[in-house]
């Protein structure tokens, strides 16, 4: 089997258009089932620039118009020749991630394999889609996501305001959903197994502007694999509907409540292990510590110096807890999902449909 890593030195796939076949991994682009799915909204000016631009071996495009105000849908329809291209309408706004989703679902009926997301503002380059497809086809990875920050020479074109965002942002991402070994969590340049996406399906992803973090936590709960892929910014004259103003707040309880959820779900309904103890012990340690430090302040005779068996009694708990804290928070970063879980879940569908038949 190739390696993802040389694939990616090497370059975008190149495609033997007669044997139909990926020459710099002998991968088939042309049969491997590939879908784009492009939210639209506000995106009237460049949409039809990045229909242009898909690669030959796309099998199929879904368009959700989401209930765009510029009409994103009737110029699609208007303007592009392409069969592979439909639009799917959606009858209220739902915001990024729920056009998104709708679209997963669209083209997984549709019989699609590995589903690609692109924003339809023309700022993700579409001569890397045979990167990002290229792990979940050599079997390493169940989503793929574009990454900004693999090199200096990709951030020249981002805004400095976004540097600094997204690189907090990330932070509070490894922490919310346990992928310590990723980076760049808002990137909406994604490709993700059907299967997989089916499952997501069914779980209540965020549908507004934090749904590509919000959907890494629900991979998280599956167990998912995660890779990250280089990939370089491109800004324009684009307009985000983003207002950093107003998600400053939402995303950081957002975030609290996935690390709550992940936590308990991980490491004491799934599972117990070291991790689960070392929790435990720290939490009452540091708990302890402050209590009893607490309880003496509020007993203690006025002008009375707290002894050093007082002052160890309320240190040395916390001293402990905070090292139980971050052997806990080690074993985490050391424990990221590694097994995909595509195989398993197509072995089980193809296993499904034979018995349908039967």
């Amino acid at each position: 089997m190739s390696s993802i890593d040389q694939i990616a030195r090497e370059g975008p796939f190149r495609v033997d258009r007669r044997r139909g076949v990926a020459t710099g991994g002998e991968l088939s682009l042309e049969s491997a089932g590939v879908w784009v799915v492009i939210p639209c909204y506000k995106v009237r000016p460049h949409i039809l620039r990045v229909l242009g631009k898909i690669p030959s071996w796309i099998e199929g495009v879904v368009c959700v118009d989401d209930a765009c105000p510029e009409g994103s849908g009737d110029l699609i329809e208007a303007e592009v020749r392409d069969p592979r291209v439909r639009v799917l309408r959606l009858d209220k706004n739902q915001g990024v991630g729920g056009a998104t989703l709708a679209g997963y679902r669209e083209a997984a009926r549709a019989g699609g394999k590995i589903l690609v997301k692109v924003d339809g503002d023309d700022q993700m380059d579409l001569g890397h889609m045979a990167q990002l497809v290229a792990p979940i086809l050599l079997g390493e990875a169940d989503y793929a996501k574009g990454n900004r920050f693999t090199s200096v020479s990709h951030l020249r074109a981002m805004p400095t305001v976004r540097v600094l965002g997204n690189a907090a942002l990330s932070f509070a991402a490894k922490v919310s959903t346990g992928y310590w070994n990723i980076f760049d969590p808002t990137n909406g340049y994604t490709a993700l197994e059907a299967t997989v996406a089916k499952l997501v399906l069914e779980k209540r992803v965020s549908r507004r502007f934090f749904f590509e973090t919000d959907l890494l936590y629900h991979l998280s709960t599956l167990r998912a694999v995660v890779r990250d892929v280089p990939m370089p910014s491109r800004y324009a004259n684009e307009v985000s509907n983003i207002r950093i103003g107003a998600i400053i707040g939402p995303f950081a309880l957002k975030h609290l409540r996935n690390f709550a959820q992940r936590v308990l779900g991980q490491y004491f309904v799934r599972d117990f292990n070291a991790a689960s103890l070392e929790l435990v012990f720290g939490m009452f340690g540091i708990l302890f510590g402050l209590g009893y430090a607490a309880h003496y302040v509020a007993t203690r005779v006025p002008g009375q110096a707290a002894s050093a068996g007082v002052v160890m009694a309320a240190a040395l708990p916390i001293i402990l807890g905070a090292q139980f804290l971050l052997q806990a928070i080690n074993y985490d970063v050391l424990n990221p999902p590694i097994r995909p879980i595509h195989p398993y879940l197509r072995a089980v569908e193809q296993l499904a449909e034979g018995e349908a038949v039967d």
